[in-house]
């Protein structure tokens, strides 16, 4: 059987990861701290990084699954450039909070928890972003929208499709 090569990206990730177990006791208890180290080194837990830390801490693969898929804050893909939550608490449900998701999920041709195929964008539901007054609300990145409607997500990929353009001009003339 042919050993499997690993590529530049795969390495860089499993020294990476190598690194960021160092300050960890090999305790399996230690399995949820480590994990979230990952995710925030990597912005998701590679599947690399997985194989350390299952070596590292003498625990099977599946018990390593078995807990990151029971917590949802850990994500397998990589996010996108642009990580976009729609709040779905409450007040911003019942003020069209679904209709908002599904206007996202629509433009993006994507749904909740995927990432667009050019990585630009990963859609995501949240329980609460504690701008109650200002539902329904969606946050881009780091920039809170407020009193959004389906009209309002159109709007925000055009901002978001002129900022990469301004982007993309910016990094030619450097060049």
């Amino acid at each position: 059987m042919a050993e499997k090569t690993t590529t530049p990206e795969e390495e860089k990730i499993q020294k990476e990861t190598h690194k960021l177990l160092l300050p960890f006791s090999s305790r399996r208890e230690n399995l949820i701290p480590i994990l979230h180290t990952i995710q925030i080194a990597f912005g998701f837990i590679p599947q690399e990084a997985i194989h350390a830390t299952a070596s590292f801490l003498g625990i099977s693969l599946g018990e390593i699954f078995g807990v990151a898929t029971f917590y949802n804050q850990f994500r397998f893909t990589p996010p996108g450039k642009h990580p976009i939550k729609v709040c779905l608490g409450t007040t911003c449900h019942v003020k069209g909070g679904a209709i908002i998701m599904e206007e996202w999920e629509r433009r993006l041709g994507i749904k909740e928890g995927d990432v667009t195929e050019d990585r630009e964008f990963n859609l995501e539901r949240v329980a609460c972003l504690g701008c109650c007054a200002l539902a329904p609300v969606v946050q881009v990145d780091d920039y809170i929208h407020g009193k959004v409607s389906p009209s309002t997500v159109n709007g925000i990929l055009l901002k978001c499709e002129l900022a990469k353009q301004e982007e993309t001009k910016a990094r030619k003339k450097d060049e």
